[in-house]
């Protein structure tokens, strides 16, 4: 995947190139690019004043930034102690099975990535997936599927 560098020189540009806005930076770009890729590590490095191990090191320690693309959409199953009492493991199948992908992957389109969760913070409504920030909740397998199968529809918008 070839990585648009006049997006990454604008947002540092926007942002500010003192190390003090290392995570601005990095949230902007995983905002406008979904991830966080090396290239972009290497040229925030290269035309600020943070190093490339500093930047690294920045977005290996925050759990909110992540190094390999993701799908547009990001599917997060709970599994919560609620949310596994109420069948998470079940829920996780029922989505790999309907996204064909395992946990922790993309869908070939990079629609979709599939992932557990320690916990949403939502236990009343468990078991619970959460589709980018929308919460779905007291799901069984069929329910999880149906989630996907709205939003493929155009119903259910996530966002």
């Amino acid at each position: 995947m070839t990585i648009d560098l006049a997006r990454v020189d604008a947002i540092v540009a926007r942002v500010g190139k003192d190390a003090s806005k290392a995570i601005p930076i990095l949230q902007a770009v995983q905002e406008e690019l979904r991830y966080v890729p090396l290239e972009a590590i290497e040229r925030i490095a290269a035309t600020t004043e943070m190093t490339e191990s500093q930047l690294f090191g920045v977005a290996t320690f925050y759990a909110q930034f992540r190094l390999k693309p993701v799908g547009e959409r990001l599917v997060r199953v709970c599994h919560g102690t609620a949310c596994h009492v109420g069948g998470a493991v079940g829920i996780s199948e029922a989505m790999e099975a309907r996204l064909g992908v395992k946990d922790g992957e993309n869908t070939p389109d990079l629609r979709y990535t599939l992932e557990s969760v320690a916990c949403v913070g939502c236990c009343s409504l468990a078991p619970v997936v959460m589709v980018d920030k929308r919460t779905f909740g007291k799901l069984d397998r069929k329910k999880a599927a149906q989630i996907i199968d709205d939003l493929e529809a155009g119903k259910g918008g996530a966002r």
